[in-house]
């Protein structure tokens, strides 16, 4: 029976495209998780900057598979802002680094626009706003 999506019902994020999005920040949220840790543990003094960077793209790329599973309008719209954010992450660090260099010693994940990462990093927020603008709503996607 067709009609309004209740409280309980949740918009499932996790079909077709979407499952490809899971699945891409799931391995992104591992790559940055796991360079960040390794960068901080042994060799934080020479780019703190750098990998604090890294280690935020991590928690973005975490929250966003998170919210991506989870499904629902509010998750849908957490994720939404949280690509946003990432976007203009990509955007300000990718040409932070190639504007002047010197500031990163070492790459971020997000460094020239996400190069390091096959521009993945630059892609992937706009290709999730746009699965997520189109999820908004149906409840056929339950």
């Amino acid at each position: 029976m067709a009609g309004p999506t209740t409280e309980t019902e949740r918009t499932r994020l996790v079909r077709g495209p979407g499952l490809l999005l899971v699945w891409l920040y799931g391995v992104m949220s591992v790559g940055a998780v796991s360079r960040s840790v390794y960068q901080i543990l042994t060799d934080f003094g020479s780019a703190p900057l750098a990998h604090v960077l890294s280690a935020v793209a991590a928690a973005v790329y975490a929250f966003i598979t998170y919210t991506l599973v989870r499904g629902g309008e509010t998750a849908r719209r957490a994720a939404l802002v949280c690509c946003a954010a990432e976007l203009a992450g990509v955007l300000i660090v990718g040409t932070w680094t190639l504007a002047e260099p010197s500031a990163f010693p070492d790459s971020t994940v997000w460094s020239e626009y996400g190069m390091g990462y096959l521009f993945i990093p630059v892609l992937l927020p706009v290709t999730g706003m746009l699965w997520l603008r189109r999820a908004r709503g149906h409840s056929a996607l339950a």
